[in-house]
């Protein structure tokens, strides 16, 4: 499983054995980045899990706000407060 940013398409991508496995899209602001929508291929592996806390992680680096719109972004920071940004 790998998760990078393609800054092109506005979003982070997970993949699984090389193929795409989901996305977390979001709007990039200067100083924040807003998460408007999260989706896997395949539920109950954790994709989206990994999916959002790369991107978070990836987001703390570079020092950005977060804005949670997406439901499961919200979600997963309100179980992992210890990723949130500044």
């Amino acid at each position: 499983m790998s998760v990078s940013d393609n800054a092109d398409e506005s979003r982070f991508e997970v993949f699984l054995d090389g193929e795409l496995g989901g996305v977390a899209e979001y709007v990039l602001e200067p100083g924040r980045i807003t998460f408007t929508h999260t989706e896997v291929s395949v539920e109950g592996k954790g994709l989206g899990s990994a999916l959002v806390r790369q991107a978070l992680e990836d987001v703390r680096e570079r020092g950005l706000e977060v804005v949670p719109e997406c439901p499961f972004v919200r979600s997963y920071l309100e179980k992992h407060p210890e990723v949130v940004g500044k």
